[in-house]
Formats: C-alpha cells, structure tokens, sequence
C-alpha cells in the first residue's frame, strides 16, 4: 500500500490501490461489491444492488446543479487474472502489487486489473468529492463483465434513472468511442477414450511460452502469436509423419484474451524420436523467424519427462488437431464504413483437459455486424463439427451503434478540445463494451465512452499510462461541469 499515493490525481490512485487489495475475478466479485457498499455507507450516500449483483450508487446534485441532466457513470468491477509462469499468486484471496515504472503502474507477475479498476476509482473520487461541481450522479457498477457481460445482459429495467451514460472502460487515451462490436463465444467439446501407452514409447512435453498475449477485440490485429496455433502446428506435423501420441493439451485461459502459454503432453516412438526432435529443432527455428517482429519473447521447448498414464484414442488424437489446425483465429474483415477498423474477428482462446475425459475448447467472435458476427461463428461451428465435436454458442450480445448526432459526445469532444488544444479521434471500438446491452433495455440513453492508456490488458504486462490518466480525470470532471440542464 501508499505505492502510488503520491501520484495524480491523489485521490483515484489511492482508491485504485485500494481496489488493488480487494480480489476480484470473474464471477467472484462479492467482496469488492462488499467493499464499494461500505464505501457507500462511509460516505452517507443511496447504494443498492440487483439480482445479478450489479450495483448502484447515487450522489445528489451539488448546490446550483440540481437542474443539471442525471449522469451514469459505469465500470465492471471483475478483472481478468492472468499471471507469468513461476508467479505463486491466487487471485481468489490476493492483492494485486502494483509498483511505478517509468509513466507506467504495473503489476509484479499479473495482470493489473486497471482494466477496470481504475474506472471503479474515477467513480469513487466523483462520489467522495466535495469540490467537484456536478448534477445528480448515479454510478452503475456491473459483475462479470469479462466472461460474458453477465451483470449487463441482467440489468434490471429502471435500475437507474439517468439518461446519459459514460462508459469508464475504453483503453486508448485521445479516443472518444461511441460505438462497438457484439460479440458471442463458441465452444467445442472433444470426448475421448484412454488408451495404454504404447511399448517402446518415451515421455515428452512441449511448450510454448513468451507471447504477449492481448485483449482479443482492442489486439487482435497486432498479428500477435497463440500459443495453441502454435503448439497444435506442431502437434499436427509430428502426429502425421511420426508414431506420436497425445496425452494432455491445455493452455489459454480468458475468451477474451489471446492466449500466451501452451503445453502439450506427448508420448513418441522411440525409432522416430532422433527424426522427431531434428523436426522439432527446425520447427523452432521457423517460428522464431516467423513471429520475429511481433512476438521477440517467444519459447519453445520440447523435453523428456515422465511416460504419463494413459494416451488419448487415435480417432479423437485425429480429428483434435486437425480441427484445432483449421480453426480460424484473426481478423476476418475490416470495416467498409469505418476506416482501419476490425469489422469481424475470431479468437482461439483456450483448450482445458477435463476431469471427464474431454478437451474444452473457448473461442469468441466479434463483429460489428450482426450478420457477420454469425457467419464467423458458423464458420467455426463447422470446423469443429467436422472433427466430430459437440459445439455450443453462448447467447452473444449485441453492438452498439454509433450516433453521430449524441449530445454527450459533441459535450465530450469540446471539452477534450478545450482542455487539451486538439481535436480527440471520435470512432467505434472493436472490442466488446457493455453499452450495447444497455441500450436493450434503456433505448433513450445518450452514451460515450473513454479511459486512459491502458496496453497488455488481460496479460501480465498490463499496464496504465500515469500521464494519461491524469488527463483523463481531467475530462471527467469537465464533461461532469457541463452536462445540461433536462428541460
């Protein structure tokens, strides 16, 4: 604690780090609810919660503001735990350690959580405040943003009142958004049969370590590495022109995230272990090579270890990484409207060995186009079907179309230009944000969204721009000065 008190704004760097001491993953969010409940209750202020758990705070108007238009401000309490290989922490009963590095807050060994958290604290210092001119303020807090949108696809009607809302969870300071894409998760499932270790066979693990890893809407087109494209090229060649078999396959960890890490548990006929490993060698060679510029950090390494106590059937062995080696993972289209953004995308975003007897497979989807958005996750369903897998589609969500005529956003864009002598990139965001959904059940809302330097999300080496998140309390509490009158 008081790592970062000395930073500005004071008051959001001293509830981020707060929130830092808080655990928060997905769909375990009862004690930072908890902990924005008593901060309510400390500060004399109206907080209740929905079935789903999702919370609201309100503040009244401050003298003069009564007559001002009711403004939401949002942020997701969850965050995504992805920590380093070697890092002891679980993200079920410890805080997150923060430390300052150069204009960067990171976290030693995960990730950082200021995706969302430092939405969380910029609603905080609103609601403490007692210098902040504003009008009626209500702060909407949702769960399990990061797994499916869980709190928002539940939001009660009439939970609030307000009739604008700004979204805190964008991550590219100067950039105003006012649209994204929707989004659904496919997922396949691979049963399989255990059969004996083959005689004459050794033991031997592969693995893949070093990406960056992204958020897999905001990086998808950085033309990073996944871990299990990668593993899987391998497994594919070895298990057709060698007598290799799988055992375990797991890496990924978030749908949104594009995975870092990947290991595979493999046995392989001692006659072809001399050609195996001559392959492997040149296999790394190539991969380095080929991820050169974008992914530096990458490892690969195939070593002996214990003969493990069964192998999967070959049918399954067969159609496991041929469906893994078909399924599409990047950007798909780009936008015809809307120039140098991603339209359409696919993630690969995990494979977990279950207690079963199968492999569970996550991907997810985006596009700004609903139409598409189902195409693509079509186009998956049916690599998956051909290896003979069963395949479930989550509900999805919905877009958010932007309006280019929205009140809070000319609001936004001058105050930015007022502030700061430049003209913010007013644009939609490939990412999925949670506006869309609120737009369902609030079809009158006049919504914007924006946030500091935020890069790495969902990854150990997430990071949060000090500067600009100075400047983005900065715009925050203008926008908050000049809201209108509701007439």
């Amino acid at each position: 604690m008081n790592k970062l008190s000395h930073l500005e704004p004071k008051q959001v760097w001293e509830y981020f780090e707060q929130i830092c001491q808080v655990p928060r993953p997905s769909k375990k969010e009862e004690e930072i609810i908890q902990f924005l409940v008593d901060f309510a209750d400390q500060n004399g202020l109206e907080s209740k919660k929905d079935a789903s758990g999702n919370l609201l705070i309100k503040k009244s108007a401050v003298a003069g503001m009564e007559d001002r238009k009711t403004v939401v401000l949002q942020s997701h309490v969850d965050m995504v735990g992805e920590k380093n290989k070697g890092t002891d922490h679980d993200f079920d009963k410890d805080p997150i350690k923060p430390y300052i590095d150069g204009d960067w807050v990171k976290a030693e060994g995960t990730t950082l959580g200021a995706d969302d958290g430092i939405g969380i604290a910029a609603q905080m210092a609103i609601l403490s405040s007692t210098e902040i001119s504003h009008g009626p303020v209500e702060c909407l807090f949702t769960v399990d943003e990061e797994t499916g949108l869980t709190g928002a696809f539940a939001l009660e009607s009439g939970f609030f009142d307000g009739k604008i809302l700004l979204n805190l969870d964008s991550e590219d300071w100067g950039e105003l958004f006012i649209g994204c894409a929707g989004g659904i998760d496919t997922t396949a499932t691979f049963d399989f049969d255990r059969e004996g270790v083959p005689d004459d066979h050794k033991g031997y693990i592969l693995q893949v370590t070093g990406l960056n890893g992204g958020h897999s809407g905001d990086e998808i087109d950085k033309g990073l590495g996944n871990a299990l494209k990668i593993a899987n090229r391998f497994l594919w060649n070895a298990t057709d022109h060698y007598d290799v078999r799988i055992s375990r396959f797991d890496g990924g960890r978030a749908r949104n995230a594009i995975p870092r890490e990947a290991e595979a548990h493999i046995t392989v006929n001692e006659d072809d272990l001399e050609n195996l490993k001559t392959y492997f060698d040149q296999f790394d060679a190539d991969m380095r090579n080929e991820h050169k510029v974008t992914e530096p950090g990458l490892k690969i390494t195939f070593e002996e270890t214990d003969l493990p106590s069964y192998v999967i059937d070959e049918d399954t062995q067969h159609d496991l990484v041929n469906a893994l080696y078909g399924c599409p993972h990047g950007v798909h289209a780009w936008s015809q409207e809307i120039e140098d953004l991603v339209e359409t995308s696919t993630n690969l975003a995990a494979i977990k060995l279950k207690e079963n007897d199968s492999f569970f497979i996550t991907t997810s989807q985006r596009s700004s186009v609903d139409s598409a958005k189902e195409d693509i996750a079509s186009m998956v369903e049916s690599v998956f079907r051909l290896g003979n897998a069963k395949v479930d589609h989550s509900a999805g969500y919905p877009g958010w179309q932007p309006n280019t005529d929205s009140e809070i956003m000319k609001i936004t864009r001058d105050s930015y230009k007022r502030l700061f002598n430049t003209d913010p990139e007013v644009k939609a965001i490939h990412a999925g944000l949670e506006c869309g959904l609120f737009l369902q059940k609030y079809p009158w809302l006049d919504m914007i969204s924006f946030g500091p330097t935020i890069k790495g999300a969902h990854t150990p080496e997430e990071a949060i721009s000090i500067q600009t998140t100075k400047e983005f309390w900065q715009l925050l509490v203008d926008v908050m000065r000049n809201i209108p009158a509701d007439k």
